[in-house]
């Protein structure tokens, strides 16, 4: 095994047994609703309930050479010979060939090159991301889940004017709801954690966590949710960030699991950056039996 390999072997043994003690501790009261989210220093570790209601249902170590299509799609649902997200006026345009696997990970790289698409506009930059959703508007998701416990191990680009998150959209296609496990805003050293919702007049709110100063971009952590009817928690490398328990504000429909390097939000890269890279060591969801 070379040293990579066993670097890797390492981190996910050690992984595992973090996910063993967070499945093994009793869920606790705690953390904040608001604002962001318990502090670093002397957070509380608390997991979801025992192993014993609770199973592996994705177990995604990105082995061999290609990304796995039967779990896995490189765009939106609304993919058209790529896709982007609107919504967010970001600059990339994602493409297929930036989703790499190689030596058991998944690499979305990200790279200033104008790129034509489907919508007729051009955009400066190409990226990649995954999802287990479908391969078109009109097809089937791959794979949803309604509450579990979701975890990645990632490490974010160090480059200025990406935007790499990990999260959850409805398998409707139209969001809120949404949870965004983590995104990184304007910062390599903060992570924010997000859930979505709408009000009682149908206007879209959401609620906020923070953590940091970490320096993220220097090695792999570990983002986890725990996702119940009454209760989401964030975790990062184990400890808990952020709780919270108005089942208003919880989500209650199936959705897909993404992960995407979308660039310029909230602003543009600087002109001496030219690509960035993020990149997944695994995916894994848990679920009560």
């Amino acid at each position: 095994m070379n040293g990579k390999g066993a670097r890797r072997s390492l981190r996910r043994a050690a992984a595992l047994a973090l996910s063993s003690v967070l499945l093994l501790t009793a869920a606790a009261c705690g953390g904040t609703t608001e604002g962001s989210g318990a502090g670093p220093a002397g957070a509380a570790t608390t997991g979801p309930t025992p192993p014993d209601d609770w199973r592996l249902v994705l177990d995604e170590d990105f082995d061999g050479t290609e990304l796995d299509d039967r779990t896995w799609t490189t765009c939106y649902d609304w993919d058209k010979d790529g896709c982007t997200n609107s919504g967010n006026d970001e600059l990339q345009w994602y493409l297929p060939e930036q989703v790499s696997v190689r030596d058991g990970e998944l690499t979305l790289t990200a790279e200033r090159r104008e790129t034509r698409g489907s919508d007729d506009r051009t955009y400066p930059w190409t990226s990649g991301m995954i999802s287990t959703g479908r391969d078109d508007w009109y097809g089937e998701p791959r794979r949803t889940f309604t509450y579990g416990y979701f975890e990645a191990s990632i490490r974010i680009p160090a480059e200025a004017g990406m935007f790499p998150a990990f999260w959850l959209m409805p398998d409707s296609r139209f969001t809120p709801p949404e949870i965004d496990i983590m995104e990184f805003l304007d910062s390599t050293q903060e992570v924010s954690m997000y859930v979505h919702w709408r009000d009682e007049d149908g206007d879209e709110d959401r609620q906020r966590g923070t953590y940091g100063p970490v320096d993220f971009p220097a090695e792999f952590h570990v983002f986890g949710l725990l996702w119940e009817p009454h209760k989401l928690v964030w975790y990062v490398d184990g400890v808990e960030h952020l709780r919270v328990t108005d089942t208003h504000r919880i989500p209650d429909v199936p959705m897909e699991i993404l992960i995407n390097l979308a660039v310029g939000v909230p602003k543009a890269p600087p002109a001496s950056v030219d690509s960035a890279r993020m990149d997944v060591d695994w995916v894994r969801v848990w679920e009560e039996r």
